[in-house]
This record gives C-alpha cells, sequence and structure tokens, in this order.
C-alpha cells in the first residue's frame, strides 16, 4: 500500500469539504457497468467511495449493467446471441438467463461488496414495489435500399415508461444504499431488460437527483483532438452532436446525460470508471475525472 504524506491527506480533506457541504443530504444516482464492475481493484473502490458518501449525508443510489456477465453465461449455456442496432435480441429464454445475471449474480454481488466496505446496501429490480414500469422498445432498422425504415421485434427489451420512485426514498431515508437491476414489467406482468443509462437516467429524474453520474470505459467526451470536456452547457453538447465531435456509440450515453438533466437533475457526469476512486474525484475534487454537463452556465467541474 502507498505511504501516503500526512500534509497532502490533510490538502485532500480540505478540498472535500466544501464540496461534502454542498451536496450533504442530495442525492445522486450513479450508473456502475464496464471495468469498474468487472476488476477486483476497482470493485473494492467503487464499493467504498459508495459507502464513503452515504456516511457523509449524501444518497447514492446505484443503477447497474451486466452486458458482459449476460453474454458469458449464455455462451455457458451454448444460447446463441443476436443483435440488432447493438441491442441483444431476447426472446424468453435469454430473458430469463438476463433475469438471472442482472437480478441475482450481479446485482447480489455488488450489494455483497458494498456490505463488507461498512454500508447497508439492498439490492431490488425495477419490478420490485413497481419501481420501473416497462413498455416494448420498438427498434426501427434502415438499410440504404430500403425507402423506409422496417420495426424489427427484438423480444423482451424494454423502455421506461414510469418510474416510482416511493421504494428507493423510503430506503435511502432509512439509510439503505437502493442497488437496482435494470429489469422492468408492464400491465401484463412482462418483464423487460432496459439499457442501465437510460434507467438510471429516469430515476434520476424522478428523484430530482443533484447529479446523475455514469462510468464509462472511456475518460468522458472528447473533442476531435482527444482532449476531455467539461463545465458544458446543454446547447454547448448539442451543438458538439450537431457538428459531429459527438457520434457512434457516445451518442445514446450522452443523449441520456442531456434528458437528464433538460428534465431537471442539476448536473450529469460522464466519468472514467477505469480510475480508482473515480467518483470521489469528480465530487470532492476541483479537477475532477471527467465531463460535466449542466443547464448552468459557468459551472465548475464538479458543480
Amino acid at each position: 500500500m502507498a505511504v501516503t504524506d500526512p500534509q497532502t491527506t490533510v490538502q485532500v480533506l480540505s478540498e472535500a469539504l466544501p464540496y461534502i457541504q454542498k451536496f450533504s443530504g442530495k442525492t445522486l444516482v450513479i450508473k456502475y457497468g464496464g471495468n469498474a464492475m468487472t476488476e477486483d481493484d476497482l470493485i473494492d473502490s467503487f464499493c467504498r467511495d459508495v459507502v464513503l458518501l452515504k456516511e457523509v449525508g449524501i444518497n447514492p443510489v446505484v443503477v447497474h449493467g451486466g452486458g458482459p456477465q449476460i453474454g458469458e453465461l449464455l455462451k455457458r449455456l451454448n444460447i446463441e446471441s443476436h443483435f440488432v442496432n447493438g441491442m441483444r435480441v431476447t426472446d424468453g429464454q435469454t430473458m430469463d438467463v438476463v433475469q438471472m445475471v442482472l437480478g441475482g449474480l450481479v446485482n447480489k454481488e455488488i450489494v455483497t461488496q458494498i456490505n463488507l466496505a461498512g454500508g447497508k446496501a439492498i439490492g431490488l429490480t425495477g419490478k420490485d414495489g413497481q419501481l420501473i414500469k416497462a413498455r416494448k422498445l420498438k427498434v426501427k432498422h434502415k438499410t440504404p435500399e430500403m425507402t423506409a425504415p422496417e420495426i424489427i421485434d427484438i423480444g423482451h427489451v424494454g423502455e421506461v415508461e414510469k418510474i416510482d420512485s416511493a421504494l428507493i426514498e423510503m430506503l435511502a431515508s432509512r439509510d439503505f444504499i437502493p442497488v437496482i437491476a435494470p429489469i422492468g414489467m408492464d400491465d401484463q406482468g412482462a418483464s423487460y431488460n432496459i439499457n442501465a443509462d437510460l434507467v438510471a437516467g429516469k430515476i434520476a429524474e424522478a428523484l430530482q437527483a443533484e447529479k446523475l453520474i455514469l462510468l464509462t470505459n472511456v475518460a468522458g467526451l472528447q473533442s476531435k483532438e482527444g482532449k476531455v470536456l467539461t463545465g458544458l452547457t446543454t446547447a454547448q453538447v448539442d451543438a458538439l452532436i450537431e457538428d459531429g465531435t459527438i457520434y457512434g456509440g457516445m451518442l445514446p450515453k450522452i443523449n441520456c446525460a442531456l434528458e437528464a438533466v433538460k428534465n431537471g437533475v442539476k448536473t450529469a457526469h460522464i466519468i472514467d470508471g477505469r480510475v480508482s476512486h473515480a467518483t470521489l474525484l469528480e465530487i470532492f475534487t476541483n479537477a475532477g475525472v471527467g465531463t460535466l454537463i449542466t443547464d448552468q452556465p459557468n459551472a465548475s467541474t464538479s458543480e
């Protein structure tokens, strides 16, 4: 273990103090996935971060993914995966695996690790307490030779219709840390797998959270020259999409962050989950480790 100079420790704590004071009592929704969820040292640092947030009076809500783990189990069961526009076609058999992995294996492992770090985590899926009301996602697919897009049924893949945040609020008020798997249910009782970024964004909106934090496998939103951009307004992000700076796989994540901020979440952060203690670095330091998006001009990195 590295030896830290006491003076450095004091400086770090002093820098964190105004942020702790500012965000005490506020809600942070954190989407947890990527390398941060598969590498042991990053799992440990994330769980310790979440517990520390709770200890200083901030209310973290964790929404997690699990795509690689789902793919691994499907492979072991000899169930072939098919994708349309980057989304896994999810028939009934595949949905059973999704629920086993997300609602069982992955969810309970995160809960266990947070509890081992001294927290009081409790695992949920969106089906618990009617937390996430879902509807089937209609996927449009168009090739250059087609005059109009076709609608493709990719099975039990859904989108959020409504969030009922009562259960989350009750748990947070009793000092629990909710850990939520992105599985929703429709009015007929059918289960749906939903993109974890989208679920985190909608939960942040429903809670009117102070922050939405999306952990990723990149350093943040980057300029065409490769520089990490931060302190961006929603208007600036819209312009970056328009001029092609933001494209491809980053678009869904950025759009999720934009929508959350435009619907009442104070700030959204896209941060590098490959960095140890990335969550604390983004929230409690002046420099941060990623991209901040807000509707407020002249926001600082950790605003």
